[in-house]
């Protein structure tokens, strides 16, 4: 397969440690030349990211900038403060496609929009549409609600990536002087700033720092610090939806709104990393293990309750009620991700993997013209879907648009989150075809990923006079690994998740890795209750649900998956853009005894009788592409 663009690989993307950072690992340069990724990145490119414009236009994102440019009627459309973060994630979005390949129509449209913020922002820097055409009561006069930091991070992660793509400084100046105006008016008291006080929704912190990583100045980076600090001192009632009842270096529990807690746990990771805070790295620590032990669903999704979008409790992990919020999951992502810069430890990309498979890719269809805010793990049978944003049937926009421009930005800049480089070597977190690079070393890699687990390494270009390590991570799902070095194979154990090949390299050297992709059924934690007596399907990075679009003649809600049979797989590139499924066997469990009340003594139900029926199992990130009807993820067990 080709790697055409080996010659121009470079690191960039969202997260760039500086050169004192303590970080362990740092990324490397990537790039996604065919497979899996690709083709969903090839949808991004061709579909998603051009009719951005259209539809932030007539959801009346950019008549909002527009207005306060002096440019329109100066009324302001659209029922949220935040409506300005789409067109800022939608630019960031563009930004990472323009640093991959030119693309004069997009490279306009992305200029036309720049030109529009310039426009609308203030001489003093600030820039919120929302206040600006006279909604709400002033500046920072709703800190809880009003979202102008969140804005103002949205807008400096878009600055950055438009810098680091293009090398032009237009919107990097406008998110500068927007940031310098915060460091001018936010600080603790004592500080001689005019006000002490956070935003409601965690964005800005971890901006600041990529500001300060882009531009030296360290007065991003501190004021990144005091944002972090001041949450969980009660600026904002002391209300866990917004971060605020508990500072983050005491938590022990991730809470409250599930996209706000992890974008300011985002943003402590970014400060260890460049402060070697240490107070901060073992908060980060402590909460990730206490999210991915009890709060987070098998798909990588968090978010239990619809309610204020909230983790819920311990063990609280519902699935047709799951929110799962798509943001959330592309949260934990840049989360994770960060924590995996931090310490090095293979766990965090696990959870990348994990959530980027399945609890992040189910929120965009396959054609890419419609969308999930919510990512149930269930609809039931007669499910009547309310519509709306939350609804569990695709939607071309959402009033509140924050996943789609979301999805964009993460797909478009995938090829970040791959790899990376130390001193010893290189690491390779996620397997795709094409190219890993740090300054000293490239490997090629050629994959079908996740449909096959065959992952053939070359060596493309290395040092000749000394030894280097190659650290090939083995997911945490993985029971079955083995290496082939030329004619020898061998079965290996990796370390800590890594899989760790030491030696002076020369060019050509070839190494295949073997990753087992048996299918499997897994069970939870019996504290979680909603799934307590099922099992589900996994194969590979792969979880699997059952639609109804493949079992005609009856709903979901009546299904044993008989767990006595063995599982078979079966590739099938007619279905759903091509997939593997996993073939079960089960049966439909006869109707429950005629009558007005459901319950009963024990042995009362129907029992384990019932017709047999074959079981196809789709991967959960392409289900709702097809007709609307039942899906699930966990099966009930004989």
């Amino acid at each position: 397969m080709p790697r055409s663009r080996s010659s121009q690989v470079r690191p960039t993307g969202p997260v760039r440690p500086g050169p004192d950072s303590r970080a362990a690992l740092r990324p490397a340069a990537g790039v996604i030349d065919s497979g899996f990724w690709h083709a969903r990145r090839e949808v991004n490119a061709r579909v998603c990211l051009p009719q951005g414009p259209e539809l932030l236009e007539s959801a009346g994102n950019l008549h909002n900038l527009r207005s306060a440019a002096g440019r329109a009627d100066g009324t302001f459309q659209g029922d949220y403060p935040f409506l300005d973060t789409d067109v800022y994630k939608w630019l960031e979005a563009a930004s990472w496609q323009l640093a991959q390949a030119p693309d004069a129509v997009l490279e306009a449209q992305a200029e036309e929009i720049i030109t529009l913020v310039e426009a609308a922002q203030e001489p003093d820097g600030y820039l919120s549409t929302w206040f600006q055409l006279g909604k709400g009561e002033g500046r920072y006069t709703d800190l809880r609600w009003g979202h102008e930091l969140y804005c103002a991070g949205h807008l400096i992660q878009a600055a950055v990536a438009h810098h680091r793509a293009t090398g032009r400084t237009r919107l990097l100046d406008v998110a500068r002087a927007f940031a310098d105006h915060l460091d001018g008016v936010f600080g603790p008291p004592g500080s001689g700033k005019a006000i002490d006080g956070i935003d409601g929704h965690p964005e800005v912190e971890t901006a600041l720092v990529e500001l300060y990583r882009e531009t030296g100045e360290r007065r991003y980076l501190d004021l990144a610090a005091y944002f972090v600090d001041r949450h969980g001192h009660g600026l904002l009632g002391g209300e866990s939806y917004c971060q605020d009842r508990v500072p983050v270096r005491e938590a022990t529990e991730v809470e409250g709104h599930a996209v706000r807690q992890l974008y300011l746990l985002a943003a402590a990771a970014d400060l260890a990393t460049e402060t070697g805070d240490g107070g901060l790295r073992a908060a980060g620590e402590r909460l990730w293990h206490a999210m991915t032990t009890t709060k987070t669903h098998l798909t990588g999704g968090v978010g239990a309750h619809h309610d204020q979008e909230d983790f819920g409790d311990p063990y609280e992990l519902p699935n047709e009620r799951a929110y799962c919020e798509t943001c959330a999951a592309i949260a934990s992502v840049q989360w994770s991700w960060r924590m995996a810069l931090l310490t090095g430890e293979a766990r965090y990309s696990d959870l990348v993997e994990r959530t980027l498979f399945n609890g992040f890719l189910a929120g965009v269809s396959l054609d890419g013209e419609s969308w999930l805010y919510v990512n149930p793990l269930q609809v039931r049978d007669g499910h009547v879907d309310p519509g709306g944003d939350h609804s569990a049937r695709r939607t071309r926009w959402f009033r509140c648009a924050c996943c789609p421009p979301n999805v964009m930005r993460l797909l478009a800049s995938l090829e970040h989150y791959l790899a990376t480089g130390d001193e010893d070597g290189l690491q390779i977190h996620q397997y795709v075809t094409g190219t890993y690079a740090t300054d000293q070393v490239s490997v090629g890699c050629v994959t079908d990923y996740p449909w096959h687990g065959t992952i053939a390494l070359t060596v493309e270009r290395t040092p000749a006079d000394r030894p280097w390590t190659l650290s090939l991570r083995v997911p945490q799902w993985c029971e079955e690994v083995r290496l082939r070095c030329g004619e020898e194979v061998r079965e290996v154990t990796p370390a800590d998740g890594w899989l760790r090949l030491e030696r002076t390299w020369a060019e050509g050297d070839r190494v295949v890795l073997e990753l087992g992709l048996e299918p499997r059924l897994t069970t939870a934690d019996p504290r979680v209750d909603a799934v307590r007596g099922c099992v589900a399907i996994e194969r590979g990075p792969l979880v699997y649900c059952l639609e109804q679009a493949d079992h005609p003649g009856g709903g979901l809600d009546d299904i044993v998956l008989d767990t006595a049979r063995p599982l078979a797989v079966k590739h099938r590139p007619d279905l759903l853009g091509g997939v593997t499924t996993v073939v079960a066997a089960g049966r439909r469990r006869p109707a429950a005894p005629a009558g007005w009340w459901p319950y009963g003594p024990p042995g009362t139900s129907p029992g384990d009788g019932g017709e047999s029926v074959e079981l196809t199992a789709v991967p959960y990130y392409a289900w709702a592409n097809r007709e609307d009807g039942a899906m699930r993820v966990w099966l009930p067990t004989s």
